[in-house]
């Protein structure tokens, strides 16, 4: 089990930069960063895919996230101020990586991304997220449905799916306080709020806003962009994760970039 767990996490930080990349949009006038995926070639090109009905199609393994995984002060939309407020960035602070969430085996939560593949599944009355990372974790999205009064409080929440024009807008809430924004522990209350938005740009990419409103821990609400890219030819693997990292005692500094 040791073996097995160190041989995933030295692997998880040897693609973190890669994930860092993926997970935020390119700056103004810079092109989007080309390359293999996981074992196919590069992203493929053409036009937006569509179903029968007109409805875009999202299907498929990406790589890539609505954030910048490793601080999320850096994917932030133009114009956009990450501002904590007093107790949160005092509780920021005292985090140490060892504490981190992900690094425990449990899910990144919304809109943090990881090293490592996802797929969308899509049917008329839900659509799923499925992550090949931690414990196989997924999300389900309802799309014919409504937030329930009072969810109880999860790592993904509860998530309401509509389409605006080609843009799929994903509305969450219910989420619990545990999970952090990213690797140096920006944290969040139970308020939270969050609003994604997919964009399917072309056959290979995919933007992705994700608005963040959580007046418990940020004086405003804030937006962070990121992009995804398709993985063709590719299916999410096998990944055992247990909350038994005892390696963990070798990264009990102050939450950092790994």
């Amino acid at each position: 089990m040791q073996k097995s767990f160190v041989t995933c996490y030295v692997v998880a930080v040897s693609l973190i930069a890669a994930s860092l990349v993926l997970g935020q949009a390119p700056a103004p006038n810079q092109a989007a960063p080309k390359g293999k995926g996981r074992g196919g070639p590069a992203g493929p090109t053409g036009p937006t895919p569509h179903f029968a009905d007109g409805t875009v199609d999202l299907s498929g393994a990406w790589m890539g996230s609505g954030s910048n995984s490793g601080d999320i002060s850096k994917g932030l939309k133009p114009g956009n101020q990450l501002v904590m407020l007093p107790w949160a960035e005092a509780l920021m602070k005292t985090r140490k990586s060892q504490d981190d969430p992900e690094a425990n085996c449990l899910p990144t939560g919304i809109p943090r991304g990881a090293p490592y593949p996802w797929r969308i599944v899509q049917t008329p009355t839900h659509y799923f997220i499925l992550f090949e990372g931690n414990i196989h974790s997924f999300r389900q999205i309802f799309m014919n449905g409504k937030h329930p009064e009072d969810p109880d409080p999860t790592w993904y929440g509860h998530s309401i799916g509509t389409w605006d024009k080609n843009t799929l807008v994903v509305d969450t809430v219910g989420l619990n306080d545990k999970f952090w924004f990213d690797y140096l522990g920006h944290p969040h209350t139970e308020k939270l709020h969050t609003i994604e938005r997919y964009t399917r740009t072309d056959l290979g990419n995919m933007t992705i806003e994700v608005t963040i409103d959580d007046p418990g821990a940020y004086a405003k609400p804030f937006t962070t962009t990121g992009r995804a890219r398709l993985q063709p030819n590719t299916e999410l693997l096998e990944y055992i994760c247990q909350e038994n990292n005892i390696d963990l005692v070798h990264v009990n500094a102050p939450a950092q970039l790994p």
